[in-house]
Formats: C-alpha cells, structure tokens, sequence
C-alpha cells in the first residue's frame, strides 16, 4: 500500500476515484501521460486493494476502496502513535540529561 500511495499521480487518481467512479479514459485525459501510463498507476494501486475496476460495457470504471484508506489510516495512526511516543521519552532523557548536568 505505502509503494502505492508513494506516487503522487496515484494518490490524485485515488482522491478522484474516492469521489465518483471513473473510467480509465477519464483518468487519462486528466495527466499528460499516455493512456498506457495511467493505466499502470491504476494497475498499482488495484494491486494495493485500493481500487477495484468493473467493466461497463467497453471501460473500465475505477472506484476508490474505502475499506482499504480506513485501514491505511489506522496503520499510520498506529505508527504515529509509536514514534510519539519515542519522541516523548527522548524529551524525557534530555530533560534528565540536562538536570543532572546542572547539578
């Protein structure tokens, strides 16, 4: 997921396709990029799970999978909340650090 969503073209086409469903042709008249090349992005982030595609008649429409960005989220506010409070007990060491070393 983190490859996917490391590219910013990706992360536009996910915001876009969270909000309404889009063929790939619509995508790819948005960036100027080839066809071929935003079909790729989509691809990635398909094998991500953060998109799914269904076929309607001759397109394909891309919609953005909630499920998948709500456990993202909660993976990055896990990892947050880790290095928060590393963060804290690092102050926490300074802090001594500096009191002993005034005494």
């Amino acid at each position: 997921m983190f490859h996917a969503l490391a590219d910013a073209t990706r992360r536009d086409i996910l915001t876009r396709v969270i909000r309404s469903g889009q063929s790939v042709s619509e995508l790819a008249r948005q960036y100027p990029m080839s066809f071929a090349a935003v079909q790729k992005h989509v691809a990635v982030l398909e094998r991500a799970a953060l998109v799914s595609k269904v076929r309607r008649g001759r397109e394909q429409i891309v919609h953005g999978e909630v499920t998948a960005l709500r456990r993202v989220a909660l993976l990055l506010d896990a990892y947050e909340e880790v290095w928060r409070h590393r963060a804290d007990r690092i102050a926490d060491i300074l802090e001594e650090n500096d009191s002993a070393e005034n005494q």
